[in-house]
């Protein structure tokens, strides 16, 4: 379903989702960090589903809307490349691929 993201790399779009539950990783530094999972996400120009989940870092527009499970939000975001799958260069193993995420969600609201 990501493909459809893939022809508007770089740009900022709208978009809507559902919130199904926080969650929390351990980044690049080792330190833990919060996330948020997203459900059906829609692009509002389209009103097409452009991914069926998404997980995203629970920033600081996240922390100013009340989070609970099924609550219906709209946001922008840009839309960016990166590799999906396991590379190690040291080793020389590459199995990634291009794969299309979402980041820098800004002007997060809830939907009533």
């Amino acid at each position: 379903m990501r493909k459809k993201l893939a022809k508007e790399e770089g740009n900022r779009k709208k978009f809507r989702a559902v919130i199904d539950r926080l969650g929390k990783k351990i980044n690049f530094k080792g330190y833990t960090e919060e996330t948020v999972l997203l459900k059906n996400v829609v692009d509002l120009e389209t009103s097409q589903v452009v991914t069926d989940h998404l997980w995203l870092s629970l920033t600081k527009g996240f922390e100013k809307i009340t989070l609970e499970s099924g609550t219906l939000i709209e946001f922008e975001a840009r839309v960016k490349e990166y590799q999906k799958g396991y590379i190690n260069n040291a080793a020389g193993i590459n199995l990634g691929r291009a794969d299309y995420k979402l980041s820098h969600p800004t002007k997060i609201k809830v939907i009533t």
